[in-house]
């Protein structure tokens, strides 16, 4: 148990695949955690997942009695929809709201300003690491927000993993962005070389050995492709549709930004196409069975 937060109340929403390890890690450091989901059954998985946590009904009810409220929501649209819906209103004084989804960073920075009005500060804090990470507390989070603001919740974002301050507000999610960006064109990059691998007659085992140790390693061929896609499980536990997003974030960063976007926009373009092609509840891993099917196109 961490001395420093034993005994002190946060507020969850979103118990996830990725929430409910998060918040796991909170109460685990002697976080008295109240926490909430839209959804009955993740509610009570949690409940049952972590039996020291209090499960509340609304949103609204985390807040009682928090110092700080963590978000972890599938995206701006639901943020905007939890915080503005009467979670702002419910908050203590001096409590911080942190939004650990990965959100769009233009919308983060209006929220934190509809946030400041209400005398209240929202922090971005997203997470890589995926959900062993989680699990595992070794999410690398990416914080943006007022230094002061960022070092009253450290100790929060040090139970759940290693926390970076990243810039001001919007930065965190800027980053998470750009970074799902480069991990999704990683994966398509090393998918499409190791099945040319393949159809050459090369053993992936064999590749992957040997890309690990040269220039084209990548974390798709470094735990992607061994742990998801060689065994066929395809569970990371990130969707194709959350990948999809994050992306699109990314490309509409660089377009307002007047950067360079080409690449960026052949690699969401590829992952639409796959998006379209795969379940709606697809993992990410599972472009593989995509780009393989494309072999026969």
């Amino acid at each position: 148990m961490t001395a420093d937060l034993a005994g002190r109340t946060v507020g969850f929403v979103g118990l996830g695949h990725m929430g409910t390890p998060m918040a796991a890690q909170l109460a685990a450091a002697g976080v008295h955690v109240r926490g909430h989901d839209a959804a009955d059954a993740a509610r009570d998985a949690f409940a049952a997942q972590v039996p020291t946590a209090e499960v509340v009904p609304t949103p609204e009810a985390v807040a009682s009695g928090a110092e700080a409220v963590l978000l972890c929501l599938p995206d701006s649209d639901v943020v905007g929809t939890v915080v503005g819906g009467g979670l702002l209103d419910a908050l203590e004084p001096g409590a911080v709201l942190v939004d650990m989804s990965s959100s769009e960073p233009l919308r983060t920075r209006e929220l934190a300003e509809r946030a400041a009005k209400a005398d209240h500060v929202l922090l971005d804090a997203p997470v890589s690491g995926g959900v062993s990470g989680a699990r595992a507390g070794t999410l690398s989070v990416m914080v943006g927000g007022d230094d002061d603001a960022v070092a009253a919740v450290w100790p929060l974002l040090s139970a759940i993993g290693r926390p970076r301050h990243v810039g001001p507000t919007g930065a965190g999610h800027a980053l998470k962005a750009l970074n799902n960006l480069m991990s999704a064109a990683h994966l398509l990059a090393s998918s499409e070389a190791l099945l040319v691998g393949e159809a050459f007659g090369l053993d992936p085992e064999v590749m992957l050995e040997v890309v690990n140790a040269s220039t084209g390693r990548s974390g798709s061929t470094e735990v992607k492709w061994p742990r998801d896609v060689l065994p066929g499980t395809f569970a990371s536990g990130f969707g194709l549709g959350l990948m999809l997003k994050d992306i699109r974030i990314a490309l509409d960063l660089a377009r307002t930004t007047g950067s360079a976007s080409r690449h960026a926009a052949s690699t969401v373009g590829l992952w639409a196409e796959a998006a379209a092609a795969l379940p709606p509840d697809a993992d990410h891993t599972e472009i593989v069975r995509w780009l393989r099917r494309g072999e026969d196109r």
